[in-house]
């Protein structure tokens, strides 16, 4: 298993709970197709499994 984790914002946040856009701010995925690439933690796994239905997920 790989120690880096890339996603990207494919979906826009903006009629989510309030919840879900901070759980996005705290991912940094501030801007559609935005991609980010972070630790491979169980934190950022929940946060990714929180937001799975606007996010696409690819293991680096």
């Amino acid at each position: 298993m790989s120690d880096t984790i890339t996603f990207t914002l494919v979906k826009s946040g903006i009629d989510s709970t309030k919840k879900i856009q901070a759980t996005l701010i705290g991912l940094g995925l501030t801007k559609m197709q935005k991609t980010v690439t972070r630790k491979d933690t169980p934190e950022m796994r929940g946060m990714l499994n929180k937001v799975a239905h606007l996010v696409r997920v690819e293991e680096a």
